[in-house]
């Protein structure tokens, strides 16, 4: 080791060095402008036109709120209308329907009384006309048998027959 190279773990006393925070303060330094104030002039004056805009047009939002109104009533009465020709409509499909059952009920009952009228006329018609008799004869030949056979069976119509 020489005299230029330090030990690493020793500190020389002259280097201690004890420091005192340093504080500094910077200083801005800018000009005086009324663009602010400007801007906030001119956003009181847009406040202000709106407010008596609103308050000038107080008396038309009373018509608007009327003519609203009227538009309401009119579209709730064009769907009244709307509403009422469709029951109608339903009213007089069912009222076809009914008129075509009693239609159908109608020739029904005409249909029956035709077929009763019928039957009665065939009743009476066959009534007024003497009944028929199918007879039917059979005649049997009848033999006689000689006297000379006793073999010979007598057939007559009152015996039974074999």
């Amino acid at each position: 080791m020489s005299q230029y190279d330090p030990d690493p773990n020793r500190i020389p006393p002259e280097r201690i060095v004890v420091s005192e925070p340093v504080y500094t303060e910077t200083v801005v330094v800018r000009r005086e402008s009324s663009t602010g104030w400007w801007i906030a002039g001119g956003l009181a004056a847009v406040v202000l036109i709106a407010v008596f805009w609103i308050l000038a047009n107080r008396g038309t939002t009373d018509e608007t709120q009327a003519q609203l109104a009227q538009a309401q009533a009119d579209a709730a009465a064009a769907q009244a209308q709307a509403d009422q020709a469709v029951l109608q409509n339903q009213i007089n499909g069912a009222q076809q329907s009914v008129d075509m059952a009693r239609m159908d009920a109608a020739r029904a009952q005409a249909e029956a009384i035709r077929a009763t009228n019928e039957a009665r006329a065939e009743q009476a018609r066959a009534a007024s006309q003497p009944p028929v008799i199918i007879e039917r004869r059979v005649e049997v030949p009848v033999s006689t048998p000689a006297p000379s056979s006793p073999d010979v069976a007598t057939v007559t119509p009152t015996s039974p027959q074999p």
